[in-house]
């Protein structure tokens, strides 16, 4: 068999770029963790109840990349698809690079 590449987590999409990630809340606090197979973790101090995770990812997003980020698939699943208007997948690559 074959090795078979993990896939980009962030790539470009009509609107800007999507983000790939892998929630693990319960942490001390929220920060960009690396990488989780195909996707970019991010530990999250607040708790995934009345979407108190969600928002602390989509502001984690918007403090670091610019631009406006909004959940697009994974509402309530550890892994979920973030829509980043106002750049491209290049863009996003070279800020998550730092």
């Amino acid at each position: 068999m074959g090795y078979v590449a993990a896939m980009d987590p962030i790539s470009d999409h009509p609107d800007g770029a999507t983000l790939r990630v892998h929630v693990v809340p319960g942490a001390s606090r929220t920060e960009f963790k690396g990488r989780h197979g195909d996707a970019i973790k991010i530990r999250v101090a607040a708790p995934p109840e009345a979407g108190r995770a969600n928002q602390a990812i989509v502001d984690l997003i918007e403090d670091t990349c610019g631009g406006r980020a909004s959940i697009m698939s994974g509402q309530t699943s550890r892994t979920k698809v973030v829509l980043v208007r106002g750049g491209d997948a290049a863009h996003l690559k070279r800020i998550l690079e730092r």
